[in-house]
């Protein structure tokens, strides 16, 4: 089951050499409405433009560098989605 990282993390993505701190999860690519699992910028330098945003999806990431911050209301949103992502099951039918 995908579980989400939280925003702030940092990870290289495979055949990449710099790395990219988590912005965003979740994201729908405004052109084709395709929907990636997380949007990011670089780092350390973070959004210097939106023309520097980058969409990728859990399996590109080569490396995890850092979990990013973590409390109660970041925690909630992303058990919501992990939930979103599980797939249908005996213990959870209504997925």
């Amino acid at each position: 089951m995908k579980r989400f990282l939280p925003i702030g993390s940092v990870v290289l993505l495979k055949d990449a050499d710099k790395r990219i701190m988590i912005v965003g999860a979740k994201q729908r690519e405004v052109d084709t409405g395709k929907i990636w699992d997380y949007s990011a910028c670089l780092y350390p330098e973070g959004i210097v433009s939106s023309d520097n945003l980058f969409l990728f999806n859990e399996e590109q990431i080569e490396m995890l560098f850092f979990i990013g911050f973590q409390d109660g209301e970041g925690l909630q949103f992303l058990e919501k989605l992990n939930n979103a992502e599980a797939p249908s099951t005996p213990e959870n039918p209504s997925k």
